[in-house]
């Protein structure tokens, strides 16, 4: 029985262990693919000050995945140019992962789906529907119908996704004087 248990726990590391390689490889395709020739540092975690925090979460009705978020430094010619941003929220019953990207003065330069696991809603995963996040910043109205699409059979997901993504623009200033 204990070795099943030992066994188990090794087998659960291992699948977090590739989960997670592909995430961050799906995260480095999406900036790379953003970006002519970008230079980025690894991976860094942003540890949300509780304040902030708690504020956030009150201004948008929606808690954060975790109390931190992962982002990149994405650099080119040796100075800043943008920031990436992983976070996660949770759609019907299942985290969907989701990275923005910001220019310096925090508008949205990019938004996309990493890893959507839920089996209904997907349509937040596609370009058209992240192309209208473009250009939004923190000051920027995140209304569902009227200046985000709704999709028939993702509501849940555009929900989740839009509050998340809001979230980020509230943050950003933080995560950037933080470098």
């Amino acid at each position: 029985m204990k070795i099943l248990l030992i066994l188990l726990i090794l087998i659960i590391n291992f699948a977090g262990t590739i989960c997670a390689g592909e995430i961050k490889d799906r995260s480095e395709e999406i900036i790379n693919s953003t970006f002519s020739g970008p230079v980025f540092n690894d991976a860094k975690k942003f540890m949300i000050p509780v304040e902030l925090l708690s504020e956030v979460q009150k201004k948008c009705k929606q808690k954060f995945y975790k109390n931190y978020v992962y982002y990149w430094k994405i650099e080119e010619a040796g100075s800043l140019k943008a920031i990436a941003v992983l976070d996660n929220v949770y759609g019907k019953s299942m985290p969907i992962t989701f990275m923005v990207i910001f220019d310096l003065d925090g508008k949205i330069i990019r938004s996309e789906i990493v890893k959507y696991r839920e089996q209904y809603g997907g349509g937040v995963s596609s370009d058209q529907w992240n192309e209208q996040f473009k250009n939004k910043n923190s000051e920027s109205s995140f209304n569902i119908g009227s200046d985000i699409a709704a999709i028939s059979g993702a509501t849940i997901s555009v929900n989740s996704v839009t509050k998340g993504i809001r979230k980020l623009t509230l943050i950003f200033n933080s995560i950037k004087n933080s470098l």
